[in-house]
């Protein structure tokens, strides 16, 4: 759903210069941020980049403490989960 701004919302955001704008929800009380969906789009990506960085140094930090399984036998449940979907 794509909502316009009310013509308050859209001066005060142009106040600001294009940053970004806090709003409250009157009903609510909670706070929302208004910004660029580029750069929203931008953070989304920083913040799963660096998600994924942080899974992968679990899993290093796993592995190394002797913990999981080895990669072959992954391969084979894999194998045999998605064969059994398909039954």
């Amino acid at each position: 759903m794509t909502a316009k701004l009310s013509k308050e919302l859209a001066d005060a955001l142009h106040a600001t210069g294009g940053r970004e704008l806090e709003v409250v929800d009157p009903h609510t009380n909670r706070t929302y941020m208004i910004v660029d969906s580029d750069i929203h789009r931008q953070a989304r990506e920083a913040l799963r980049r660096q998600q994924d960085r942080d899974d992968i140094v679990q899993g290093i930090a796993e592995m190394e403490a002797g913990e999981g399984i080895p990669v072959t036998e992954a391969r084979k449940l894999t194998r045999e989960r998605l064969l059994a979907r398909e039954q």
